[in-house]
């Protein structure tokens, strides 16, 4: 109890230190783990860390090919890449939106806004291109069969294996994240669902084998995202501007529908065709097993098609409340407008009626003196 105390007291162990110093943690245990690289007796150890496991020669028509399948060994090389997120996240806040922070002046709520989205632009920008580069070099494109057939997809290229794990190292991150930036409460529920969903959706996708359809679902989630986002940052510097905010909405319309198709296809249409293939653990098929059923299949495909319909609810309700502020604003402008030309034209009436003054002296609307001339006596 008294180690406990003291403990506590330490500046170390202290709420300040950890808030102010988590990247510099993150950064000393990176270094470490590089460190043990270099010695023969832990640089096994190491490269559990680093390097994607569970690799194995597959026989291709042109000879081997390596590729990859998941495990419990996968846990470790997230961790690593979390500490690796929580570095960058820190490199982007200190040297990037802070230094912007200071020179807009943003009130508090805007400025976690602002923080928010520029961390979000940051790596939506470097996913969408990474996820690009992934399935246009890997053929998923070009070949849209190429997402359910050979279901399931145990064995996993290099570059799509390792984009998996950054991507569940990334959304693991924002977790303590919340703690370390100090989200305010309000914010924290609306931050968990989204990190759950994230969470769920990769490592459904990663775990049922069905990394293809999860690769182009990612890219269209994280191009609308980006979209968002970047309006959002463009707000916060002139109010005015909210031309980002259409591109937004269009983009947000386009790529919901593109993955609703997605899903049906796949999921709907391309899965039944596929043969049923025996379960084998040690390949890593059981989640797949288990999903590869009309039972499981459809009931996924209600639970999709009923979250996108409540997306698009949830847009819709807000773009129409969105519209209506626009043109309340509109409209008493307008009549602000027309009470202001009524007014002036009330006073130009008036001066009219009484005259006006021409240097110095009242005189009538004909230029005659408005003051009675006097008789001059016989």
């Amino acid at each position: 109890m008294a180690f406990r105390r003291r403990a506590k007291s330490h500046p170390l162990f202290s709420q300040e230190f950890l808030i102010h110093n988590h990247a510099d943690i993150g950064f000393c245990l990176v270094l470490s783990v590089l460190i043990a690289l270099m010695f023969e007796v832990t640089a096994k150890t190491a490269f559990l860390f680093i390097l994607p496991q569970y690799n194995v020669s597959v026989p291709t028509a042109d000879g081997e090919l390596v590729q990859y399948h998941y495990g419990l060994k996968d846990l470790v090389t997230i961790l690593f890449y979390i500490f690796i997120a929580i570095i960058l996240h820190a490199v982007v806040q200190e040297y990037a939106l802070d230094k912007i922070n200071r020179r807009l002046h943003l009130s508090k709520v805007k400025h976690s806004k602002f923080n928010e989205s520029g961390q979000l632009v940051a790596f939506h920008l470097t996913s969408v291109i990474w996820c690009l580069y992934v399935v246009v070099t890997e053929g998923y494109i070009s070949n849209p069969r190429s997402l359910w057939e050979n279901y399931p997809h145990v064995y996993l290229p290099y570059q799509v294996k390792f984009f998996y794990l950054c991507q569940l190292a990334y959304w693991l991150h924002a977790l303590p994240e919340l703690y370390f930036q100090k989200v305010r409460k309000e914010e924290i529920p609306r931050q968990l669902r989204c990190i759950a969903l994230y969470l769920l959706h990769i490592a459904g996708a990663y775990l049922l084998n069905l990394t293809r359809l999860g690769l182009i679902l990612l890219l269209l989630q994280y191009l609308a995202e980006f979209f968002f986002h970047m309006a959002r940052l463009v707000y916060f510097t002139d109010e005015n501007n909210e031309k980002l905010f259409n591109v937004w909405a269009v983009v947000f319309v386009v790529t919901r529908l593109f993955t609703l198709t997605l899903y049906i296809l796949v999921i709907g249409f391309g899965l039944p065709r596929v043969e049923s293939q025996a379960l084998d653990p040690e390949r890593g098929n059981f989640f797949s097993f288990l999903f590869n059923n009309i039972l499981f299949r459809m009931s996924v495909l209600l639970l999709v098609c009923l979250f996108q319909a409540s997306v698009m609810w949830r847009f819709i309700h807000f773009q129409l409340r969105r519209w209506r502020e626009y043109w309340n604003e509109q409209s008493s402008r307008k009549r602000a407008t027309a009470a202001a030309s009524g007014t002036r034209q009330q006073t130009k009436l008036l001066k009219r009626d009484s005259g006006y003054h021409e240097n110095g002296v009242v005189k009538a609307e004909n230029g005659t003196s408005p003051r009675t001339k006097k008789l001059k006596s016989p």
